[in-house]
């Protein structure tokens, strides 16, 4: 049967051109990218990373020769097939030769929040499972090392490769690496615990060809990576995904964002964790796939992120808008000279600075951490639609569902997205397979859309977050997208608060900029010109900014607000 193409089925099924068929793919395994990208771009600047001590800069040659150096020392430390190394570390150049160590060492990567609490930390260690766990000692006042030795006793007295836990019954080996940052360091580490030179030292044993030999044996659908979710409400879900959905990423974000790497180097900036799967999806994608650098920032800090972006005159930041908001905060923020700037997202806060001058366009594309980013997004050549995520990448299905009956529905009718595809998850820990897919082996994302004729997906956020108000939904997200152009607005998230006679009744949450007075009306006036009357607010309700409750990556906790949103509108009832 011929597959479908985008316009040909009256239902909400559509598929994207087969992988095969993608251009630009190569090595479809975590090491044989990392070969590749370091055969053509060998003696370009990779990673770059300025501290107290001094700027640290590495090759692609470097990276290279450092990522074997660590795949050795984990071989040595005991890594086999599927073995799973814990990261622990803030963004340096170690992490990105972790990943790459790992895998070429034929283990699998766990990415650990730096935001951990002790119970947290607690927690994914359980669910995990890492044999070795890398960390980095102090990040800012969170002491890793004193945190570990608190939840396990037996590190204290363990000698280094030896310890025998009970609670962490997998943990054999813990690495300290010190701080990327220049805080001042923690308490010495409790004897179980190897210093990073010693982690290396021992990997001299270990021949290089025993390395290459690993690294043949690696499939794209070997397991490479675990990343957790930021849950707003239930714990962290652990996320297992192939080599082959790492690879698939990396070689494709350059072609969907439109990179022009010979006119203008991708030289990329965050200050957000690689321990989410987009931060390091992108930044890796973008940067190394072009021979590009990225620009390392251990830990998010506007002023000095400010500085960095000048200082290396950065091309491409990637970042969430709390953060622009904090940038624009920032005293140096008039007088930093940001003209370097140029793949700027349209309508965030960095692409009106003065100095940015990017006539670069990207449309919006719609992922998940389960789906290690994007599925959908715009083709190079595809002609803008307003308000649509794009279509289904290579390899990608989607369909629309009735979450109710889970039938299929008709093209521009709203239901729950589903996705399946080369980059979907292998599955989540602990969980069977038909507890995580339907029938048909789709992810149901548990997001809102629908799709239009043309199979483009209009996206409009998680289903439980769709206001229904007297009879009609209203997208929090299409409300929010117009009110974040509002002069003096510095985050807004719109929610749907109970109402006796509407079912819900619409309401804008707003945190102005920093000395702005905002007025209700003249917000409303200006939404009348853009969205139809019932998906208007009913109510406006300020806030500060610490008073919006966010998860770990920075995203709204929206049942939160709303609680708090009901309060507030009832104490003033």
């Amino acid at each position: 049967m011929p597959r479908p193409s985008l316009t040909s089925h009256p239902l909400s099924l559509v598929y994207g051109d087969p992988l095969a068929e993608e251009p630009g793919l190569g090595p479809l395994t975590i090491g044989g990218y990392a070969r590749e990208v370091t055969r053509r771009h060998a003696g370009n600047e990779a990673l770059v990373m300025r501290t107290p001590m001094g700027r640290v800069a590495w090759s692609y040659a470097e990276l290279w020769d450092r990522s074997v150096e660590i795949a050795k020392a984990l071989v040595a430390a005991g890594a086999g097939k599927d073995s799973r190394i814990g990261i622990l570390m803030t963004n340096r150049p170690e992490y990105i030769a972790t990943v790459f160590g790992i895998a070429l060492a034929g283990g699998v990567t766990v990415s650990l929040s730096t935001f951990s609490t002790p119970s947290e930390l607690d927690y994914l260690l359980k669910a995990s499972c890492v044999s070795i766990l890398l960390y980095d000692r102090q990040v800012l006042k969170k002491d890793f090392g004193a945190m570990l030795a608190e939840l396990e006793p037996q590190i204290a007295s363990a000698a280094p490769g030896a310890l025998r836990s009970t609670k962490f019954p997998f943990l054999r080996r813990l690495v300290a690496l010190d701080s990327a940052t220049g805080e001042a360091e923690a308490a010495p580490d409790a004897s179980a615990v190897e210093t990073w030179n010693e982690f290396l030292a021992a990997g001299n044993a270990v021949s290089v060809s025993e390395i290459d030999a690993r690294a043949a044996t690696a499939h794209p659908s070997d397991t490479g990576a675990i990343f957790f979710s930021s849950g707003t409400t239930n714990l962290p879900k652990g996320i297992l995904h192939a080599q082959r959905a790492l690879a698939v990423q990396w070689w494709r974000w350059p072609r969907i964002l439109r990179t022009e790497p010979a006119r203008i180097p991708v030289r990329c900036w965050t200050g957000n964790g690689f321990f989410w799967s987009g931060n390091i999806s992108m930044q890796v994608g973008n940067a190394l796939t072009t021979g590009g650098t990225i620009v390392l920032q251990p830990v998010f800090q506007a002023e000095e992120a400010l500085a960095l972006m000048q200082a290396e005159r950065v091309t491409m930041p990637v970042g969430r808008p709390h953060q622009w908001a904090r940038l624009q905060g920032t005293d140096t923020w008039a007088s930093a000279d940001l003209s370097s700037l140029h793949y700027v997202m349209q309508d965030t806060a960095l692409s009106s600075h003065p100095s940015v001058k990017s006539d670069w366009r990207q449309e919006q594309a719609f992922g998940t951490t389960e789906t290690l980013t994007i599925n959908t997004a715009f083709p190079p050549d595809a002609p803008p639609r307003p308000g649509s995520y794009g279509a289904p990448l290579p390899g990608n299905i989607l369909k629309i569902i009735d979450p109710d009956t889970d039938e299929i529905v008709p093209r521009g009718t709203r239901g729950e997205v589903c996705i399946k595809g080369p980059t979907l998850m292998m599955g989540y820990l602990g969980k069977t397979i038909e507890d995580t897919f339907d029938e048909e082996g789709f992810f149901r994302t548990g997001d809102g859309g629908y799709v239009d004729d043309d199979g483009y997906l209009f996206w409009e956020g998680r289903l439980t977050e769709l206001i229904k108000t007297g009879g009609a939904n209203v997208s929090p997200v299409e409300v929010d997208g117009f009110i974040a152009k509002f002069p003096g607005v510095k985050l807004t998230q719109t929610v749907g608060v109970p109402d006796a006679l509407l079912g819900e009744m619409v309401v804008s949450c707003i945190v102005p900029q920093e000395g702005e007075t905002l007025d209700p009306a003249a917000i409303r006036e200006y939404l009348k010109q853009e969205l139809a009357s019932f998906k208007l607010p009913r109510e406006i309700v300020f806030f500060r900014e610490e008073e919006f409750s966010v998860t770990g990556s920075g995203k709204i906790k929206f049942k939160t607000l709303r609680d708090m949103v009901a309060q507030r509108l009832a104490a003033k009832a």
